[in-house]
């Protein structure tokens, strides 16, 4: 297990299957997408569970039902991520803080059942909405009991967080990071401002526990952030949030 200091690579993090669980389509790409791909090309095999449709966005260029049309832009951002598998479930985008905790829980047990991840990758629920801390909370409680490790990508100087060096590869993975994230046509409305803020990003990607191996769950997730890279990482969040 990395030190909460000392900057790792992701080999360090030796998972050989990486489930991402997101509150809705966007945040694969706009959050997650540099380590997703970053992931895949250090040999992982990538799978996503989304918990919602997106259909509460206020944003829609398509002019078509977000409910239809948001699944398969995410089907698309996935394929340039590396994704091997994609799951889309149907509950009530920005409503995830009122549905039943157990039965969220199981759904995310459901996709670890189904593909065996070393770890779960969520984005930090301190940064994002009430519907990404419910999704963390389900995730947490369904790895537990399954004794899987759940990381979140975060900001630096998040509480806990430690840095991971993409190196040589941070480049391509942001360029297919953008590629991913203007797969969201319906979104398109927020994706300048979603790609200056990865414009902004260094070649370092920071996460932090919350559900370390052999250990409980911590809850420190309002703990604040700082550092030199922290308004850039911040935005670059705040614009995740719009695409998703």
């Amino acid at each position: 297990m990395p030190s909460a200091i000392a900057t790792t690579s992701l080999c360090d993090l030796d998972a050989r299957t990486v489930l991402a669980v997101t509150a809705r389509p966007g945040a694969e790409s706009a959050s997650l997408g540099r380590l997703l791909y970053a992931f895949r090309e250090a040999g992982a095999d990538l799978a996503l569970l989304c918990l919602t449709r997106g259909e509460a966005s206020p944003l829609n260029s398509t002019f078509r039902p977000l409910e239809a049309v948001r699944p398969w832009e995410l089907q698309l951002a996935a394929g340039l991520l590396g994704v091997r598998s994609v799951a889309v479930a149907d509950y009530p985008d920005g409503g995830l803080s009122h549905c039943p905790l157990p039965a969220l829980a199981q759904r995310v047990q459901r996709a670890i059942a189904e593909y065996g991840p070393d770890l779960i990758l969520v984005a930090d629920p301190a940064a994002g909405d009430a519907d990404d801390a419910r999704a963390a909370r389900a995730v947490c409680l369904a790895a537990g009991r399954a004794g899987v490790t759940v990381a979140a990508r975060t900001t630096p100087g998040a509480r806990g967080s430690w840095p991971v060096e993409l190196g040589s590869g941070a480049q391509a993975a942001r360029t297919v990071q953008r590629c991913a994230a203007t797969a969201h046509a319906s979104q398109s409305e927020a994706l300048p401002e979603v790609l200056r803020a990865l414009d902004d990003l260094s070649s370092h990607e920071h996460l932090r526990w919350l559900l370390p191996a052999a250990a409980s769950v911590p809850h420190p997730w309002g703990a604040p952030v700082g550092g030199a890279e922290g308004p850039q990482l911040r935005a670059a969040i705040r614009a995740s949030s719009a695409l998703a």
